[in-house]
């Protein structure tokens, strides 16, 4: 029992001791681990120390390049806004110079018209003075030619009045004989004259309306491009397609000119499409225009087909077909040809039936009676003529043929056929509205022609009168006398020359008219 006890304090003695040594040997490796951390620390922090100086010093020395770069283009900056300064200080001294100058001159000009003022102000003191003098001589000369003669000065003046009309009555009786003379060698010449320019004057309005197309254009730019270098490209589009171009200062348009309507066609169309994809030129204007022919040639067909399916007709021959197709392309006074069959043919179609006639041979001959128009351009002669010739050739019945050749009466009409067709072809030419544009014109050419007249002063009432070929104007005789009355007429036919187009000649006649009324009591 006293062993065990003995081992029990042993080991708990070894256990304290141990516990002692192990504490102790913790805290020597705790204290080298500090201090180790500890030298790890001041080398870390050294180390930031150091990395922190040379950011320093590196972000002064960017602060110093960037100061220096900056000064030195305030420097450039400032140099070159005090070189502009001394330019513009320049220019302005020069220009105070030249206003100066300016003033001086204006000065010496002033001092010059004053100059010339005083001298024109004694100049009419002068003249004044001569002209009383003048006056007085002429005065006291009448005085002595009353008394030389025997007679007052009113006497003389009604004596030489009337040998003065005396005179120029004689004269006028020769000067008329000899203008009568005249006007009656010249007459055939004149009436020649005036029939060439009503013919002139007639064919602008439908000239253009019928001559021309316009194809708008997305910019101007692009007329450079039409045109190309050189002029290539218009030449090559007008080679192609037998049309004129004309490219002018009209905003985003070009317009095409030509008689032949299919050809302006095959250009406007041409022209929109090359527009539309960008490559324009001489190759690509020749393949296009090519190509668009060939459309519009299936388009004529087409066209001629469907009037002839239309109207019943069944058996044309396919050139026929083509020529009608044609007709789509053709006006006559604003009136579309190709319209203007199908209505005829119509019309003879119903009027027949009604006679008992051959209604489809009716609607034939109404379908081709206009036919020979298609090809006028190419050929001579009439289109009746030329109608009947290519019906002819194309093998129509002589029924057919003599209707279309007697139609406009160029040969004599000798069946029924031959007069509907006549009559139908003019109800359907002056029907209301068939030709509304050519009414429009003539309407509003007499308006203006009124308006023109009523433009003048002293002018009461005007009226266009005999078609618009005589204006008659009334005029207040209070305002315009009788000398007045002749340079009216004259001056509203200039202004009538002027500004208005109008076929042959337009008489313009002023009257002046002045009443005096008393009554018998």
């Amino acid at each position: 029992m006293k062993i065990d006890t003995q081992i029990i304090g042993y080991l708990l003695l070894t256990g304290f001791v141990s516990f002692f040594l192990g504490l102790i040997i913790h805290r020597l490796i705790v204290n080298r681990r500090l201090k180790i951390s500890q030298k790890n620390a001041r080398a870390i922090l050294d180390e930031a120390t150091a990395q922190a100086e040379e950011e320093k010093r590196k972000g002064e020395l960017t602060a110093k390049d960037f100061l220096l770069k900056a000064r030195a283009e305030f420097e450039q900056e400032s140099k070159d806004r005090r070189e502009e300064i001394a330019i513009k200080e320049k220019r302005l001294l020069q220009r105070e110079d030249n206003l100066d100058k300016k003033v001086e001159i204006i000065d010496m000009k002033e001092k010059d018209v004053e100059e010339k003022l005083s001298i024109i102000a004694d100049r009419e003191a002068s003249t004044k003075s001569k002209e009383d003098q003048v006056n007085n001589i002429i005065q006291k000369e009448k005085e002595s030619l009353e008394k030389i003669s025997g007679m007052t000065r009113e006497e003389a003046k009604r004596a030489l009045v009337v040998k003065m009309i005396e005179e120029a009555k004689i004269e006028a009786a020769t000067d008329y004989k000899r203008l009568v003379t005249a006007m009656t060698e010249k007459a055939e010449k004149e009436a020649k004259k005036i029939i060439g320019l009503a013919i002139q004057r007639t064919c602008v309005d439908h000239t253009v309306e019928s001559t021309c197309s316009v194809v708008n254009l997305p910019s101007d730019e692009l007329k450079g491009r039409i045109i190309g270098r050189e002029g290539r490209n218009v030449r090559a589009f007008e080679m192609a397609t037998g049309v004129d171009v004309i490219i002018d200062d009209t905003p985003g348009a070009v317009i095409l000119s030509s008689f032949d309507k299919v050809r302006r066609e095959v250009a406007r169309i041409s022209l929109e499409q090359l527009i539309a994809d960008g490559r324009i030129h001489p190759g690509r204007i020749e393949e296009v225009v090519e190509k668009v022919k060939s459309e519009i040639e299936e388009v004529i067909k087409e066209a001629g087909s469907e009037a002839a399916f239309e109207l019943g007709i069944h058996d044309l021959d396919l050139e026929l077909i083509k020529l009608v197709g044609r007709l789509k392309y053709r006006t006559s006074y604003g009136q579309n040809i190709l319209q203007h069959s199908k209505e005829v043919a119509a019309l003879m179609g119903i009027i027949a039936a009604e006679l008992k006639l051959d209604q489809k041979l009716a609607k034939r001959i109404g379908l081709l009676h206009d036919v020979g128009k298609a090809v006028t351009h190419d050929v001579e002669g009439g289109h009746a003529i030329i109608s009947m010739e290519l019906a002819k050739k194309y093998n129509e019945n002589d029924s057919v043929c003599h209707a279309l050749g007697a139609h406009h009466g160029d040969i004599e009409p000798k069946t029924l056929m031959a007069i509907l067709v006549q009559a139908c072809d003019a109800i359907s030419a002056s029907r209301p509205g068939a030709r509304r544009e050519e009414i429009e014109s003539y309407l509003k050419r007499l308006e203006n022609l009124e308006a023109i007249a009523n433009s003048f002063k002293g002018v009461e009432k005007s009226y266009a009168i005999q078609a618009g070929r005589e204006v008659r104007v009334i005029v207040q005789p209070q305002e315009v006398s009788d000398e007045e009355s002749v340079i009216l007429a004259r001056d509203i036919t200039k202004k009538i020359q002027n500004e208005l187009q109008y076929p042959g000649q337009i008489k313009a006649t002023v009257i002046r008219e002045t009443r005096h009324v008393e009554f018998a009591k």
